[in-house]
């Protein structure tokens, strides 16, 4: 049995995270995401890192796992109850597999006898979702997962399967055959079916006895104890065998059907939290990588509406064909925020579910890095500028054609001069690989060098700044400004 509702052939992997993800969570505030789908449940929020942080690289896949989402948003309670009963296979493993006999046949057999017997019952729930509620999922994703139910889990399994059960725990005796090998020891034990239940006493009167030789172990015969209980072992060790890895599957099964279903848990979680601060949410349109599609309408940052616990200012953008997006503008003017809007709202379409904007189309990435300015830190053992070289050396070492790099401020903590032609020397390189730049900066040396080589594939934008100095942390088109308007700032602290 396969449950494939993270993907349409495979099951979930927790740990194919992106690389240098540690980076991208802490630059692009994904904690405070984690933390809003987890609600303080440590496996939630180890399956939504898993997920945010693996992307999906085509649009099939995306499709498919919104569909599911769809269907789960639809009908949470019937989704909280399947994910329940993936719960009880867990107390069922910690209830009948435990014990120094269960290393044995005889105490292995008896443990998987107890749990293949609770786990018929947990079977049996979820086959009657499958039978009475499947009508309400219209996803492919679900569809073939009850289908699926439905004819695995079918009556006859279940009538079959408790008819061996009932075998197994062999209230008239084991009944073992065994040939003789050399020097008369026994070889080739094997568990055979029980003889006939016993015939009505008047059948025995009439019928014709058979022949048995039988011998009985002295109650004090601790030899001959061991010597039958090894028979037994002998003879049940195939069948113990057999059984522990029919327990062992269906536990793996629901293993992978409670992972899955806490993503789609964790995410109706974010969509509920974000939907009480009437922000909206929508189903993102992706497209193929290397498409050059960006259109937005109403993108804000989810991270900063949760932190703030209200509704943030969204932006709205259309860029398609644009490749390179050069953001400069006021101080506190919305510009990091942007960037991170961006960020998240990229990652969270390539993990199959929603975003955080009224509308949402993009190109799918084949990766996704930031480089971020970072405070001094004690810890380093040379300079920022250093430091900041270094990892831009890391990412390039792990980029590919068609990867997205969020630049926030970088290389600024040397002069303007020297960090712009760093910066441009950069920019053209990535580039010239086909990689999509995002970069916000105050360096108007390197951002109006950009602007005059006229690039068709180029945006620049601006945070908006009324001329009274408000902010309305707006992001439009226009030109590189020269000045960030730090005097606003400083006004505002410092004015008496």
């Amino acid at each position: 049995m396969k449950v494939f509702l993270m993907y349409e052939d495979k099951d979930f992997d927790l740990q194919g995270k992106m690389p240098q993800w540690k980076e991208v969570v802490q630059d692009l505030e994904l904690n405070v995401l984690f933390d809003t789908m987890a609600k303080e449940d440590d496996f939630f929020r180890e399956v939504s890192e898993a997920a945010i942080l693996s992307p999906l690289f085509d649009v099939k896949s995306i499709l498919y796992r919104q569909e599911i989402l769809k269907d789960c948003l639809a009908n949470p309670s019937l989704i909280k109850e399947m994910y329940d009963i993936s719960l009880e296979s867990f107390d069922v493993k910690k209830n009948t597999f435990f014990g120094f006999f269960s290393r044995y046949p005889i105490g292995m057999l008896d443990s998987s006898v107890r749990a293949m017997t609770m786990l018929v019952k947990t079977l049996k729930k979820l086959r009657n979702i499958a039978d009475e509620k499947s009508g309400k999922f219209h996803s492919k994703g679900f569809k073939r997962f009850f289908n699926m139910i439905k004819n695995e889990l079918s009556d006859e399994y279940f009538e079959e399967v408790e008819k061996h059960l009932e075998t197994l725990e062999f209230k008239n005796g084991i009944l073992i055959s065994a040939d003789l090998g050399m020097g008369n020891k026994g070889v080739n034990y094997t568990l055979r079916k029980p003889n006939e239940e016993k015939k009505r006493w008047i059948s025995k009167i009439f019928s014709k006895r058979e022949e048995e030789f039988t011998f009985r172990i002295a109650e004090r015969d601790q030899n001959g104890a061991k010597a039958l209980s090894n028979l037994k072992e002998r003879g049940i060790n195939s069948v113990a065998n057999a059984l522990t890895q029919s327990v062992d599957h269906i536990l793996s099964f629901f293993t992978v059907l409670k992972t899955e279903l806490a993503f789609y848990l964790a995410a109706m979680n974010l969509y509920d939290s974000l939907k009480r601060l009437e922000e909206p949410l929508s189903f993102p349109i992706p497209h193929g990588i290397g498409t050059s599609m960006h259109e937005f309408k109403c993108l804000y940052d989810p991270s900063l509406a949760l932190t703030l616990n209200k509704k943030v200012v969204g932006n709205d953008l259309d860029a398609n064909g644009k490749n390179l997006f050069v953001i400069t503008g006021a101080n506190r003017g919305g510009k990091s925020t942007f960037l991170r809007s961006v960020g998240i709202a990229q990652l969270m379409m390539q993990s199959g579910v929603f975003v955080p904007a009224q509308h949402f189309s993009s190109s799918i990435s084949k990766k996704l890095f930031t480089h971020y300015g970072r405070e001094e830190d004690e810890k380093m053992e040379s300079g920022k500028f250093d430091e900041e070289l270094r990892r831009m050396n890391k990412i390039a070492t792990d980029l590919v054609p068609h990867s997205t790099v969020l630049f926030n401020e970088s290389f600024s903590s040397t002069n303007e001069i020297e960090g712009s032609e760093i910066a441009k020397e950069v920019v053209l390189a990535l580039k010239e690989k086909d990689v999509e730049v995002f970069f916000v900066t105050h360096m108007y040396e390197f951002a109006h060098s950009m602007y005059e080589k006229h690039f068709d594939d180029a945006i620049f934008l601006v945070a908006e700044r009324l001329e009274d100095g408000k902010r309305t942390f707006k992001i439009k088109e226009g030109k590189p400004l020269k000045t960030s308007f730090g005097i606003d700032l400083y006004e505002r602290l410092f004015k008496k």
